[in-house]
């Protein structure tokens, strides 16, 4: 499950820059060029994919013993 998580935060991301460059016209060629909706769009998808990857990252780890 760890796995998974990781990938799909992972694509997350990699969305989530996609949308952010095309929100801010870097990347053309699509109707979100341009729309800073996507921009915004494109950086909260980017932040919750970060966020399941690091939970990802940090479930199935034991807690060190004292």
């Amino acid at each position: 499950m760890r796995i998974a998580g990781r990938l799909i935060g992972i694509l997350m991301m990699l969305m989530g820059t996609i949308w952010f460059l095309q929100g801010i016209n870097l990347l053309p060629g699509s109707f979100m060029t341009g729309q800073t909706q996507w921009a915004i769009y494109g950086g909260l998808c980017w932040a919750a994919g970060l966020a399941l990857v690091y939970v990802c990252r940090r479930a199935g780890r034991t807690p060190p013993r004292p």
